[in-house]
């Protein structure tokens, strides 16, 4: 069976910084230093790591910035072997594979005031985001950055702190701050969003439960723990492009089965969180179980890792 296209990028690591809280920065080029694909600010890119790992890391320099991708990684010792590969193992000159970058702030006329709380390293992507509306001026923004002590990407935020357009929250000395005060009154006019640990990112969900869906963004480390469906029943998956049927088996996810079926599927979280095997859907009726689609995306998109079918059949465009 013809296997689905995965594009990646090839680039080599220019440098690597210390910066601070057992985070490195790691800039990656061309070979040829072209220009790398476009990205908007915040967005995605997997890195495929020589080991074989394949870990995603948000981009923190602004899309202008085009020739290289930024990433911030702090080293997890008991994480799950990306960052440790990383940190110890990755030198100046060594080639990676990274995917064509995904998700970040999507362009919105409508929007006139973000506010972004970030719980340490959870930062990053809000940084480029930061640095692409500050130097575009197209909308006010605040971010809230939430540690215990030390700032991460200090010499880095140091600019957009002593403007007042960051502002540190320690822990250490305040306690944590009410999220609901950070984020203010709802609005059309208002996008919110927040990355750090999964407390934080639940509380935040609470405060902004009302909010429009929209208006709302939430990014994680870690994906929550799998759903189990003691009803799940067996389904078939058929695929548009080829008119091949799989078979999913009760408890079965649709990525284990359309691995099984020889149909290659990028992946790296597994959990709903990454976006990267996002596939288009057009029949049947899906179960999504994501945590990062939107109720647009949802009308058209589906992550085979987590989701499921409420019917017998479900045709994928693939």
């Amino acid at each position: 069976m013809k296997a689905r296209p995965i594009t990646t990028v090839k680039t080599i690591v220019a440098s690597i910084e210390e910066v601070g809280a057992g985070t490195k920065l790691f800039n990656l080029v061309d070979p040829d230093h072209w220009e790398l694909p476009p990205f908007r600010p915040g967005a995605h890119i997997d890195l495929h790591l020589p080991n074989g790992l394949v870990r995603t890391y948000s981009l923190c320099n602004a899309p202008a910035d085009n020739k290289r991708y930024v990433i911030a990684v702090k080293r997890e010792a008991e994480g799950r072997g990306g960052s440790r590969a990383l940190h110890d193992d990755v030198r100046v000159g060594d080639v990676i594979g990274v995917s064509l970058p995904r998700g970040g702030l999507e362009p919105d006329a409508t929007i006139t005031r973000h506010v972004f709380v970030a719980g340490g390293i959870g930062v990053t992507p809000f940084l480029s985001m930061a640095l692409h509306l500050e130097a575009t001026a197209q909308a006010d923004f605040a971010l809230h950055l939430i540690v215990r002590e030390e700032v991460p990407l200090a010499a880095h935020l140091a600019s957009l702190i002593d403007q007042g357009r960051v502002v540190v929250h320690r822990t250490s000395r305040t306690g944590r701050p009410d999220l609901a005060q950070l984020v203010g009154e709802g609005g059309s006019q208002t996008l919110v969003a927040c990355c750090g640990p999964e407390s934080m990112t639940c509380e935040f969900e609470q405060v902004t439960a009302a909010w429009p869906a929209a208006n709302v963004h939430i990014e994680r480390f870690v994906a929550p723990p799998p759903v189990i469906d003691p009803d799940a029943k067996p389904f078939t998956l058929s695929l548009a492009r080829t008119g091949t049927e799989i078979q999913v088996r009760a408890g079965q996810t649709m990525l284990a089965a359309l691995q099984e079926g020889g149909v290659e599927i990028a992946t790296s979280c597994c959990g709903g969180i990454c976006g990267a095997c996002k596939v288009g859907w057009l029949e049947g009726k899906p179960v999504h179980r994501d945590r990062i689609l939107s109720p647009y995306e949802r009308e058209r998109y589906l992550m085979v890792c987590v989701a499921g079918s409420d019917g017998e059949r479900l045709v994928l465009d693939l």
